[in-house]
């Protein structure tokens, strides 16, 4: 026997506005990428898919997803923040991430970061990232849970030891750490802020370090 369903006129507006609130969001998400790509910010095919596939507003609280394709840092609580979309593709570009590298993420805040490397590396590639905080390794975990190449800790990424083809921090550092700097592969690559300076490493026989000008960051904790 065949159900009809009954909608209520209350049920039909609710649909309604969500069906309209998604497709700004969608409209919002194309304009903020035409953005990032004619400013430079944002130029290799895989991370445009990756910038492109991933839900930023699913990364964000729920309060602030209307603004998740604002070209703005964002709360996510507890002191923290989701990192303005230009400074994440600055970071990813630069960092030069390929399929099936190993790549460490310290600081996972809401997951976004470790959600773009995911995209990037594939399926036979592996993301590590690693939040101190209960609450936002908690938060990211779960928005990362579809993630299946995604491994998300609890503890200081600063201390953590493994080899690593790339690493990225997302938050501003005193100094870079020696251990790091022994996690890398060679040929590997690490983006770290000290300071306000963003500065890319470079492990190659010798350690080369590039200044890639100035940006804005929580500062990192260490133990």
């Amino acid at each position: 026997m065949a159900h009809i369903l009954h909608l209520t006129c209350s049920t039909i507006r609710e649909l309604r506005g969500i069906r309209i609130f998604m497709e700004n969001l969608r409209a919002r998400k194309e304009a903020l990428l035409r953005e990032l790509i004619e400013g430079g910010w944002l130029k290799t095919k895989r991370v445009i898919e990756a910038f492109r596939k991933v839900p930023r507003e699913d990364f964000v609280l729920d309060e602030y997803k209307k603004y998740a394709y604002v070209n703005e840092p964002l709360t996510i609580g507890y002191g923290q923040t989701i990192s303005q979309p230009l400074t994440v593709a600055a970071m990813t570009e630069v960092l030069d991430v390929r399929k099936e590298h190993v790549v460490l993420d310290i600081g996972s805040g809401s997951g976004y970061q470790a959600a773009i490397l995911s995209e990037i590396v594939g399926k036979r590639g592996k993301v590590v990232t690693i939040e101190r905080r209960k609450e936002l390794y908690e938060f990211a975990k779960k928005n990362l849970a579809k993630y299946r190449n995604v491994t998300v800790l609890l503890g200081d990424g600063s201390k953590y030891v493994g080899k690593f083809d790339r690493i990225i921090v997302a938050a501003s550092a005193l100094c870079i750490p020696d251990t790091l700097i022994g996690d890398l592969e060679k040929d590997g690559k690490m983006v770290i802020p000290v300071g306000d300076v963003l500065w890319l490493i470079e492990k190659n026989g010798d350690i080369k370090r590039t200044s890639l000008g100035y940006y804005r960051f929580v500062p990192l904790i260490e133990n």
